[in-house]
């Protein structure tokens, strides 16, 4: 037998990503907004000097390997440090939801176990709320303005008076970061990010038909630093050396535009909500933002209905759909125009740029019915799509959630797909949110994608109630343009180009807004709750 004669024991760790953005892109710039509106400009480089130092303070306090050392902070330059520093000096960065509610965030800070809160100013009314819950050994605050309060250390006063660690050895199996899936079906259950799942994350992000992350690209991610690890772009930036802009608390879409606009951003990256409410800005004022270098928005977290790819068409501006989840890293799949239909029709186009496209290099699928057998790639049948990958969760943090993992090590998304013969995966469902009537299956994604091409319809959200004829029926929430109203009949009517009459809903409600997850994402369990 022969072996290849490579370095194959040369470890994939963040100390490594850290070292590149120090040493080769150490005048790349890293653009942070403060909670205060106020810009602060960095670069990579400094961002990894002092990542040496603030892994130095850790230590001095205590943090040794395998410490979980957790984070109350938005998109800003000292989150980047924490990302940086913590992993590299074989630490476990835990990036907390400050939206999650205090019981949650109680339960989440200690499953994790988490030893030391690096928390931001601003956010200290959210560390109030859990300290009676959770003992830390060190509290250490982001201090813009004040000194940090009696008890607490400064962040920046650590890491001034640090000196510079050496990154120690560390296996690059070792736990890198740590991430809570949003618990809408129970308790939260953690994900342990590896070193190596974090590397070769970052470089299939890079690749042309992923994210396409270069040297030439300024990333903004609007996706929160604690959700996903803000989909891996900050890892992307810092080991390929893009420019990279932070924005802070203020994500409305007018704060937002700003950003894009005035730091000539590249790529961009959020949920559909976000994006919804930036094409309605858009709209009422198109000439007010330059947006000319903004090359393309990813999109992920919920499907994407196709007004809004037709919506930021008209403006110039290309929605590039993915699909991911905490459990993935979250890249899961990539929707990129294939060339073969560079010269198809509009409608053949957004045909499949309405979907969720190919899973990225690395990452297999597969789908499976009810009945337990796999679905055929014909895009008709329907199943829930499996997933397994070096960036694939392959168990939940002390040992929760053991059903959402095959016997044969595949991860259980609780998506419900069709796959076409490409391999391109259209996301009927979440499995708990199928409309199961006389039998049937309807799907609520493909009802609200519909619902929101309506011109008087902003925002729609179909969930199952129970009836006494046909077991469950799909009712509409629906939230209005501005100025807008509508009556069911002309909804209805709207649908029926595309729905049979059994699948349309038997009832409409109008809200002033639909709730909203911490991530963003519609909260079916409310609307299940106020309308069954």
């Amino acid at each position: 037998m022969l072996n290849g004669l490579m370095m194959d024991d040369y470890q994939l760790t963040i100390a490594a990503v850290a070292e590149r953005a120090e040493y080769f892109h150490r005048n790349k710039e890293v653009v942070s907004r403060r909670p205060d509106g106020s810009i602060v400009r960095s670069t990579l480089g400094a961002c990894g000097a002092r990542a040496r130092r603030l892994a130095s303070a850790l230590a001095q306090l205590g943090v040794a390997d395998g410490d979980r050392v957790a984070t109350l902070m938005w998109n800003q330059i000292e989150h980047m440090e924490m990302y940086l520093a913590v992993p590299a000096m074989g630490a476990v960065v835990h990036t907390l939801n400050p939206r999650l509610h205090p019981d949650e965030l109680s339960f989440i800070v200690g499953d994790a176990q988490d030893r030391v809160l690096v928390v931001d100013e601003s956010l200290l009314d959210v560390f109030d709320n859990i300290r009676e819950g959770h003992t830390f050994d060190h509290v250490i605050v982001v201090a813009h303005d004040e000194p940090a309060p009696e008890g607490t250390l400064n962040y920046h006063d650590l890491v001034d008076s640090a000196a510079p660690m050496p990154w120690p050895s560390v296996d690059e199996h070792r736990a890198a970061a740590m991430c809570y899936t949003s618990g809408t079906t129970g308790r939260p259950k953690g994900v342990v990010y590896s070193h190596r799942a974090l590397v070769l994350h970052s470089l299939t992000a890079a690749l042309p038909d992923t994210l396409g992350v270069s040297a030439r690209d300024t990333l903004l991610p609007v996706v929160p630093m604690f959700h996903a690890n803000a989909w891996g772009l900050p890892y992307a930036a810092a080991l390929i050396g893009a420019r990279l802009v932070l924005p802070g608390r203020q994500l409305d879409p007018s704060s937002v535009l700003d950003l894009l606009a005035d730091e000539r951003v590249t790529i961009t990256a959020g949920v559909p909500t976000v994006w919804m409410g930036m094409l309605a800005e858009l709209d009422a004022d198109p000439h007010r933002w330059d947006l000319t270098r903004l090359d393309r928005l990813i999109v992920g977290g919920a499907a994407v209905p196709r007004s809004l790819l037709e919506g930021f068409d008209r403006h110039g501006l290309t929605v590039v759909q993915a699909w991911g989840m905490t459990e993935t890293t979250p890249l899961g799949s990539i929707c990129r125009l294939p060339d073969d239909l560079d010269d198809s029709s509009r409608d053949e186009q957004y045909e499949f740029r309405s979907r969720q496209g190919i899973a990225v290099p690395f990452v297999e699928i597969r789908a499976r019915r009810e009945e337990g057998d796999l679905i055929d790639w014909d895009d008709k049948s329907m199943g829930e799509l499996e997933v397994r990958g070096p960036w694939v969760a392959a168990a939940y943090h002390n040992g929760s959630g053991a059903d959402s993992f095959t016997p044969d090590g595949w991860f259980r998304t609780g998506d419900i797909v069709r796959i076409d013969h490409r391999g391109c995966i259209r996301i009927c469902d979440r499995a708990k949110d199928l409309v199961k009537s006389g039998g049937e299956w309807i799907s609520s994604v493909d009802l609200e994608n519909h619902l929101m091409a309506h011109p008087a319809v902003a925002e729609a959200a179909v969930v199952a109630v129970p009836d006494a004829r046909w077991g469950e029926r799909p009712l509409a929430v629906l939230a209005l343009r501005e100025g807008k109203s509508v009556d069911p009949d002309a909804l209805r009517e709207h649908l029926s180009t595309e729905f049979a009459k059994w699948q349309m809903p038997d009832r409409f409600e109008i809200l002033p807004a639909i709730p909203r997850t911490a991530t963003g994402k519609f909260r079916k369990t409310a609307l299940r709750e106020q309308f069954s």
